[in-house]
């Protein structure tokens, strides 16, 4: 059931005939599959883009050196002193297979009881729509842009943004100077605020994986010879606690402690807790962490690690009396500022040798940095201004989000401030079944990209 705020969002998109245009777009885009991890529509989707850009006005600029084709799209102001606001976004989306539930077909973008769904909607395609529709709004409506805008959109961020480093290194030139970049995407969370985040974690994945004889063996040796399961289940223990807390060694050593302005800001503004998550999804097991303060730092500041999935032995109907002799387990870290992925990876493999498991296999798969920002830059201020008269509940600004992304390695390139916000809520379901936004944040979210353009005139 909507708001009557909603309600009149929901109003203003329906009959604003720019935004209907574009909607259609993004009905299109959403179609046409992009999936980096299946090298599916990679190369279709850049070029439909460029032919969208170029329509647009922009000055379009492709790189198809690499599996994924990287783009850039210049809107240009006519004052030559005028600042530039980066845009980056990607247009690949993780798959929609069988294993996920959706309502309807997840490349046909449908509307109903005020949201949209479709893989892709917010992550993140819907972002590059939203926002091209706001530079073209203002341009019908105003004329000249006061500023300079750039989109920067990759194609591999779903897998860990493969050879953007390499076009970064190649194209840097092409984005410099700037004074700021918003980042993919964002949400407004469950208390209606919009969340404006400076950073984020960064992450390790890799395979542990065991081979404990040749062959299976029958099970009737099970209580004289050692199996691979048990062998790696033994390993993964030893590096974290049941409460979560990481037991490799000089993890938290490295670990860049958060600043008292970043607790504080975490502490007035987030609202994730363990008894939200539960009803969210579902728990039947209980959070590791249930004071509020531990909690949230454990969650913004501190590493974490994850077992993604284990298999091993017979899962086929009925039994199979072995003893499995190969195990392999998909696990990831979440990393933050301090923690580097090799050096961490190397961690891994001392403690496994340390604690006697020298029959595990490490096997790195990724790796990026985290990044964290100065959320006192003038450019994120303002931002943050301007959001609060567009979101009646006002604003959440965090130092950092949980999740992860190419942040670091953009920042690096290009030495500039950085903030997300979007146009996503709290039970977006990205990466699952029926992903979705609402409406009205989607055509909320053009108005804020239009008026930040409008301030900088």
């Amino acid at each position: 059931m909507t708001n009557s705020r909603e309600q009149e969002q929901i109003n203003k998109f329906n009959h604003d005939q720019l935004t209907q245009e574009y909607f259609a777009i993004l009905k299109e885009l959403i179609a046409k599959k992009s999936i980096f991890a299946q090298e599916i529509g990679l190369a279709e989707v850049a070029d439909y883009l460029g032919k969208i850009f170029s329509q647009a006005g922009a000055e379009v600029f492709i790189d198809d050196s690499y599996k994924a084709p990287f783009f850039i799209a210049k809107f240009k102001s006519p004052n030559p002193q005028a600042k530039t606001i980066i845009f980056y976004n990607h247009y690949d989306t993780v798959p929609a297979d069988a294993d996920q539930v959706w309502t309807g077909d997840p490349f046909s973008l449908t509307t109903r009881d005020g949201y949209i769904y479709g893989r892709g909607v917010d992550d993140d395609k819907g972002h590059i729509i939203a926002r091209l529709t706001a530079v073209r709004k203002y341009l019908e409506e105003e004329g000249d842009l006061p500023l300079n805008l750039t989109f920067m959109i990759e194609g591999a961020e779903e897998s860990a943004s493969t050879d953007l480093e390499k076009y970064l290194e190649k194209h840097a030139e092409k984005l410099l100077p700037a004074d700021f970049l918003i980042w993919e995407q964002g949400i407004k969370n469950v208390s209606g605020q919009l969340e404006i985040t400076g950073g984020n974690k960064g992450i390790i994945t890799f395979d542990l994986s065991v081979k404990s004889a040749s062959v299976d063996i029958h099970s009737k040796f099970g209580g004289v010879i050692e199996s691979a399961t048990w062998y790696l289940l033994k390993a993964i223990n030893s590096m974290r606690d049941d409460k979560g807390r990481i037991l490799i060694d000089d993890i938290y050593e490295q670990v860049q402690r958060p600043s008292p302005r970043e607790l504080e800001l975490v502490e007035q503004y987030a609202i994730e807790n363990g008894d939200n998550l539960s009803q969210l999804y579902d728990l039947k097991l209980p959070v590791m962490l249930e004071d509020r303060r531990d909690f949230l730092r454990r969650y913004f500041f501190e590493p974490a690690l994850t077992i993604e999935g284990i298999s091993s032995g017979y899962l086929g109907q009925g039994v199979k009396t072995i003893i499995p002799s190969t195990a392999t387990a998909k696990m990831e870290m979440r990393l933050v500022p301090g923690l580097t992925p090799l050096d961490v990876i190397d961690k891994i493999k001392r403690h496994l040798l340390r604690h006697g498991f020298d029959q595990v296999e490490v096997i790195y798969t990724l790796g990026e940095e985290s990044y964290r920002s100065d959320m006192s830059a003038e450019p994120i201020l303002r931002v943050s201004n301007l959001a609060k008269d567009l979101y009646p509940a006002g604003i959440a600004l965090l130092p950092t989000a949980a999740g992860t992304g190419p942040m670091q390695l953009i920042h690096q390139a290009l030495q500039i401030p950085m903030a997300a916000f979007g146009l996503g809520n709290a039970n977006s379901r990205d990466h699952a079944g029926d992903e979705n936004i609402s409406i009205a944040d989607y055509y909320t979210h053009i108005e804020l990209v239009k008026e930040l353009i409008k301030s900088y005139e």
